[in-house]
């Protein structure tokens, strides 16, 4: 289970409206499973409508504030700006830690946000419950 406050999920979103047609992507630190903290990262792909890559020198930077703050990794988030929330097969195949949240965020044009979480272990995909 991942846990969110409203203030910081609201963060996430706020975040994906304003990269629009790109996918937003980020890290979510805290604790056994707490999102305490939200880190946005610029999305470095030559494809960002379509795929994520975090700019490494930012994603390096959070890893060492991390270990400073003595938080953890709980959660990595990106966003789908044209397809539902959930893996897509690139998604799966980039899921490196099986310890991690797979958060997925798709506003679409008329409906309900999808904010979802995921647990992706050596390619099997599993819905996890986010609590706010």
């Amino acid at each position: 289970m991942l846990i969110i406050n409203e203030k910081l999920k609201f963060e996430l979103i706020e975040q994906v409206r304003q990269e629009e047609s790109k996918e937003a992507c980020g890290i979510l630190a805290g604790r056994r499973g707490q999102v305490e903290k939200v880190y946005q990262i610029k999305n470095a792909s030559d494809s960002p409508e379509s795929c994520y890559f975090m700019e490494p020198r930012e994603q390096l930077k959070v890893m060492k504030e991390l270990r400073a703050q003595s938080l953890e990794m709980v959660g990595i988030y990106h966003s789908h700006p044209k397809s539902e929330a959930y893996p897509s097969a690139r998604d799966v195949e980039l899921a490196f830690y099986s310890a991690l949240s797979y958060v997925i965020i798709y506003l679409p044009p008329h409906g309900k946000i999808q904010f979802r979480s995921f647990r992706i272990v050596e390619g099997k995909i599993a819905e996890e419950e986010i609590k706010t």
